[in-house]
């Protein structure tokens, strides 16, 4: 369950509520879904209850207690704690939520992600004539469209995308290369456009998104040489929440970095987070899109060498499980630049 899918199930307990009769409120159009903080529990929590109290008229823990059934009821929550003031502490089904998002992802592909929510939802961005605003303005565009809705551009003042210049021309980079260099880093800042981002190495994180992608490919094939496929399962030990896992140690005891699962699962909220457009917050989509797949690559990295079997061990449930995950973390750095208008080989 990702916390997009989390926050409709939060909506749907209060939506049981109000016609319960237990509450009386306008249920909210969306539901705030996080790591807990401090002193929380579980594997996500949300302040549902305190955005109602007020509308309810009554205090937060009240309101808490009423929601409280109506989610741990929900299909895939094991457990609902209150905390504090009326924060709602959620613990999923780990083993059902991992292999659920992975099913999701292979089945989805590269539409991973991709909502019709801004249906008939037309922005318009205003930006100069300039690389980095237009290359900007193009991937939100692609990112507006993978939720259903459009984008305008026009070059005209006063402009509402308006990045901190490139220092100089991309052009000499190559196309994939040149728009990396513009993305990656957040609009006010001012991007490198130097030869670092043609390096074939780690220190290149266009080169590690890339590579990784590359990587998993191969293992597929190399998996299907040994005479084995993917299988959605389980990949980790039991006992280590989904979302807190990110806190964690950079891998669990079966070798699966515990950062990857929570990557993945927050791939859909980062792309609806473009909706804002065109406030700041919005027009940043693209540089954190950049920098959530060099995450999603470098956890992808630590995970295969645990993918296939050594020597003699033979092909275990885990080594499927761990194979379909990899597949799935190919499958969201594919999409992903695709969304930011750059090549995924599968060679490299």
């Amino acid at each position: 369950m990702t916390p997009v899918e989390l926050s409709r199930t939060v909506l749907r307990a209060v939506r049981r509520a109000v016609d319960a009769g237990e509450l009386s409120v306008v249920v909210p159009e969306r539901a705030v879904v996080t790591v807990p903080g401090p002193g929380g529990a579980g594997d996500y929590a949300t302040n549902i209850a305190l955005q109602l109290a007020r509308p309810a008229g009554q205090p937060p823990l009240k309101v808490a207690e009423v929601l409280r059934p109506h989610l741990a009821g929900a299909e895939g929550v094991t457990g609902v704690e209150i905390t504090g003031p009326g924060f709602l502490n959620i613990s999923l089904d780990r083993a059902a939520a991992s292999t659920a998002l992975v099913r999701r992802i292979r089945r989805e592909g590269i539409r991973y992600g991709h909502t019709g929510a801004l249906t008939g939802q037309v922005y318009v961005l205003r930006v100069p004539y300039e690389v980095r605003a237009e290359v900007i303005a193009d991937v939100l565009a692609r990112i507006v469209g993978s939720q259903g809705g459009r984008v305008e551009v026009e070059h005209r003042e006063p402009a509402n995308v308006r990045p901190v210049p490139a220092p100089e021309d991309p052009t000499p980079l190559g196309p994939d290369a040149a728009r990396w260099a513009l993305l990656h880093p957040a609009p006010h800042d001012r991007p490198r456009v130097t030869a670092d981002h043609l390096v074939q190495r780690e220190s290149n994180p266009l080169f590690r998104v890339r590579y990784a992608h590359a990587r998993t490919r191969a293992t597929v094939r190399n998996a299907a040489d040994l005479g084995f496929s993917a299988e959605p399962g389980e990949p980790t030990e039991p006992g280590v929440p989904i979302a807190q896992a990110a806190q964690a140690a950079p891998a669990t005891p079966s070798g699966v970095p515990a950062t990857l699962l929570p990557l993945l699962a927050d791939y859909p909220r980062l792309l609806a987070t473009a909706a804002p457009l065109p406030r700041p917050d919005g027009i940043g989509t693209p540089g954190r899109l950049a920098r959530q797949l060099v995450a999603v690559a470098d956890a992808t990295l630590d995970l295969l060498p645990a993918t296939l079997p050594r020597g003699d061990e033979k092909p275990s449930a885990a080594h499927r499980a761990r194979l379909a995950l990899a597949e799935a973390a190919g499958t969201v750095l594919a999409g992903g630049l695709s969304l930011l208008g750059i090549d995924a080989p599968d060679h490299l």
